[in-house]
């Protein structure tokens, strides 16, 4: 029986810390399940866990812990990548066997998928085959993972409905909002939804969902084919700063700085309760605290101007936020 459930999303374009924020709230042993519920391997989770540096793609956040984790029937898997990664996590010494299971619904990604996004030059996905994959899928001619047989597969009805403990999610996500494949800037987005209404299509009801934690960065970044980047000379100095390469690709994150419409915007349709903003660090090591509202640059003096204009047009335009966090990199909520 599900108790509750709580769900991280991200507000921005994805690398806001969502991977973080799930390794924390996990730490405590609250959940039962975790629950990866969008995306593939194009997303990639940076965590630090008892010192060591992990970047995980498809594999949730809960393994760390011993904590039962799902890939979910909203993502679509490459095999051969999940397993890599899964030998690569126990070859560090997590329990990946007795912990890791995938939903029979969802889609395999095969290498006609591979092939066909590897030739993209319009949208810059990462090459995954994601796109194919639920093309493929909505067209009803994917392959769902209960064709393949493993001790793995799971009915994710039966493990949160039909058992007989009470069920307490952590449904982790990935990419993010401005994503979205309806929300986000179209065509540039990616081929899933990237919202809280995506967890509840893994089969969890509405009135069980608790907490959202929204999570989004104290700038804004992107990877893809877009003119994202502004004109400013130090964004290249934050990417430098902040690290900001995809942890998929590699590829550089254009920078711009943070957009308070479009945070307002992603709060709002996701009934964010929770609101993290990270890498506040990176600005004061600039020391250039600059957002943008309606279309025009405001600039404050420091830190702690710049986080009070934040929370006071947040708590009068998102009436569902209950808290709001700023966070530095990489530890720390």
């Amino acid at each position: 029986m599900i108790k509750y459930a709580d769900v991280i999303v991200d507000l921005q374009a994805g690398d806001t810390g969502k991977g973080k924020v799930a390794h924390f709230l996990a730490k405590n042993k609250e959940y039962t399940h975790v629950i990866r519920y969008n995306g593939g391997g194009n997303a990639g989770h940076t965590v630090y866990h008892k010192g060591e540096k992990f970047v995980t793609h498809y594999i949730p956040i809960g393994v760390f812990y011993g904590i039962k984790s799902i890939i979910g029937p909203g993502c679509v898997v490459n095999l051969i990548d999940l397993y890599k990664e899964w030998k690569e996590l126990e070859d560090r010494k997590i329990n990946i066997k007795d912990y890791l299971f995938i939903d029979k619904r969802a889609h395999l990604i095969q290498p006609n998928h591979l092939l066909e996004d590897s030739k993209d030059t319009e949208i810059g996905t990462t090459k995954t085959g994601n796109g194919p994959a639920y093309r493929d899928k909505y067209y009803r001619k994917g392959t769902r993972v209960e064709t393949i047989p493993t001790a793995n597969i799971i009915d994710i009805y039966e493990e949160l409905h039909l058992s007989k403990e009470n069920v307490k999610i952590l449904f982790e996500g990935a990419q993010g909002f401005e994503l979205d494949i309806d929300w986000g800037d179209y065509p540039y987005v990616t081929s899933s939804h990237c919202t809280v209404g995506s967890a509840i299509l893994n089969g969890v009801p509405p009135q069980k969902i608790r907490k959202i934690y929204g999570t989004a960065k104290a700038y804004r970044t992107y990877v893809g084919a877009k003119t994202f980047e502004g004109e400013d000379e130090i964004f290249a100095k934050i990417r430098q700063l902040g690290n900001e390469y995809g942890s998929t690709t590699g590829r550089p994150r254009q920078i711009n700085w943070l957009n308070l419409d479009l945070l307002i915007k992603a709060i709002n349709i996701n009934g964010v309760t929770d609101l993290i903003i990270n890498k506040l660090d990176i600005l004061m090591d600039v020391k250039i605290f600059i957002l943008l509202m309606h279309n025009s640059e405001v600039s404050f003096k420091d830190e702690e101007h710049f986080k009070k204009y934040i929370k006071n047009i947040i708590k009068t335009n998102c009436p569902t936020v209950q808290k709001i966090s700023f966070s530095l990199t990489p530890y720390g909520i």
